[in-house]
């Protein structure tokens, strides 16, 4: 089992899961609320003291919230669907092989993303604004260069295996 299906398993995303984070709402609120929530929650150490405990453990809930609290996407027509649907492919490549191409680069910018962790914790502890940006840019900006891969990669291989498109919520009609 890879690494990202490990994590998917903890998170509980089923094929139902699956189905509502990769509904576009679920993906940019997560994209935009997720780390600057916790950032901001950390910060508030400054104002609230040990009682911003509180606000970090609401990040940390809306984080494990997030990809339950839409509806499925209705079909994978969303960039950001795309990307989290080839986020599951590639979560499962130890099943479903991905194509040649794609299995490198997403380990780099899985990699990649840590270049932004020294800035975010620098800025954090020391309650520094542009460490604390440059931390989140750097980290978001990769993420989200990952996610266009994972479009590609989910492009590809629903054009060489049709079985693996998604086709929206069980029942719903063809629009």
């Amino acid at each position: 089992m890879t690494v990202e299906a490990r994590v998917a398993r903890a998170f509980r995303l089923d094929d139902a899961g699956w189905a509502r984070h990769a509904n576009p709402r679920s993906g940019w609120t997560r994209v935009a609320t997720a780390l600057p929530l916790l950032v901001v929650a950390v910060w508030s150490r400054e104002w609230w003291g040990p009682w911003s405990l509180i606000p970090v453990a609401g990040a940390l809930v809306w984080v494990w919230l997030n990809p339950r609290a839409f509806g499925p996407a209705a079909d994978d027509s969303a960039w950001i669907t795309k990307g989290v649907l080839g986020e599951r492919l590639w979560s499962n490549r130890d099943r479903e092989p991905v194509p040649e191409r794609h299995r490198f680069v997403p380990h780099v910018l899985n990699l990649a993303q840590l270049i932004g962790v020294p800035f975010l914790v620098w800025g954090l502890v020391g309650l520094q604004v542009w460490p604390t940006v440059v931390g989140l840019l750097l980290i978001t900006g990769i993420k989200l260069w990952y996610i266009d891969r994972m479009a590609i990669l989910y492009g590809d291989m629903v054009t060489a295996t049709p079985r693996l498109r998604y086709h929206g919520p069980v029942g719903a009609q063809p629009g």
